[in-house]
């Protein structure tokens, strides 16, 4: 018998990272390179080709699909914005995915999101809290094991968290984002205004080391900002550990034990300050979660919830306890054990926007709304 194999994408701007990994250890990795931008269409086609090598390497069908994906995606399946790709805007995600993986399981979630179960995995951490710190800010929350607050209920922006009232402009359109104040582009600018010059992101750590004024200070106000969103996150939630990643971070390493310095400051009496390290998985964290996301969906723990717009093939049986997202059901023929939660106000047999995977070789939808 064929060892179970999954498969993870994580979709980005420029590239699609591909893994598989199967139940016997064996893995395959491959990346696409977008061709020349001519609309999502053209990109969806040239990923269906990709797939279809990666069918005949594996020659066994796929149990899972996990895809990491960076645009907004609204709880309906339909991309919103991304504005490295403009042109998925409007795309029925869902769809599209359906007829990439007929008869398969496959959901998708945030990036971070999914960055964060893997790196909770990596770290063998069911409570964990994970802020990648690179040109933006994201990240993600992980609890009991399951990306929270779940793919059905929006992602984890810990970008967006407001640490500064009526601070720096954010390209989100508010003022005082942690993203705003602490992310790397920002944090070189607030450098380059302290030393009087421009400084370069090889620049900052050497500096940072040698004890230079503009460097240290400009380090340190990144640093209280994290700390007040890692802060109040663990507040509210209680993760046991925060994981810090990015690129910027990986080029300044003396970030995390500065940011845990300001950590023990804002801890509460009675309280031990929470534990806070490097990320281990670098650039490969969604990835690996997308990995994670396909074997979750394709076999949900006890009380479970399934993401929004996972598509269960025809016959799937689902754990007692699994929980199913409003606007989902899933296709006839599934079994659904005592204690399984359908959406509420609808049959778990008949309601609209089951997302069932159509006949092998449904071609790809055109984007919906012209994007």
């Amino acid at each position: 018998m064929d060892p179970a194999h999954y498969l993870g994408l994580d979709v980005g701007g420029t590239k699609v990272a591909i893994r598989v990994e199967a139940d016997d250890g064996s893995v395959w990795e491959s990346t696409l390179a977008w061709q020349p931008r001519h609309g999502v269409d053209r990109d969806l086609a040239q990923l269906s080709g990709e797939l279809t090598r990666l069918r005949e390497h594996t020659g066994v069908p796929l149990r899972g699909v996990g895809v990491a994906m960076p645009a907004t995606v609204d709880p309906r399946g339909r991309i919103t914005a991304w504005p490295s790709r403009p042109e998925w805007t409007g795309l029925d995600l869902a769809a599209a995915l359906r007829a990439l993986f007929p008869g398969t399981t496959v959901a998708w979630a945030d990036d971070g999101d999914l960055g964060a179960l893997a790196e909770a995995r990596a770290a063998d951490c069911a409570d964990l809290l994970y802020v990648g710190v690179g040109t933006g800010i994201g990240g993600g929350l992980v609890l009991g094991g399951v990306p929270c607050p779940g793919p059905d209920r929006g992602s984890f922006e810990i970008g967006h968290v407001i640490v500064e009232s009526g601070g720096a402009s954010c390209v989100c359109g508010r003022r005082g984002c942690l993203q705003a104040v602490a992310s790397g582009p920002a944090t070189l600018r607030r450098a380059g205004r302290l030393r009087g010059a421009e400084v370069g992101p090889d620049e900052l750590g050497p500096a940072l080391r040698a004890g230079q004024p503009w460097a240290v200070a400009a380090v340190d106000r990144t640093c209280r900002a994290l700390a007040a969103a890692v802060t109040s996150v663990r507040e509210l939630v209680h993760p046991q550990r925060a994981l810090i990643g990015g690129g910027f971070a990986a080029g300044v390493p003396e970030l995390v034990d500065l940011l845990a310095a300001r950590l023990a400051e804002l801890t509460r009496a009675g309280q031990d300050p929470l534990p806070v390290g490097p990320a281990v998985l670098g650039g490969l964290s969604s990835l690996h979660g997308a990995v994670s996301l396909a074997r979750l969906v394709a076999s949900p723990p006890a009380r479970a919830s399934l993401p929004s717009g996972t598509s269960l093939p025809s016959g799937t049986s689902l754990p007692s306890g699994t929980s199913l997202p409003s606007g989902t059901s899933p296709p006839s023929g599934t079994s659904l054990p005592s204690g399984t939660s359908p959406p509420s106000g609808t049959s778990p047999w008949t309601a609209a926007g089951t997302l069932t995977s159509p006949p092998a070789g449904t071609p790809v939808p055109p984007p919906a709304g012209g994007g």
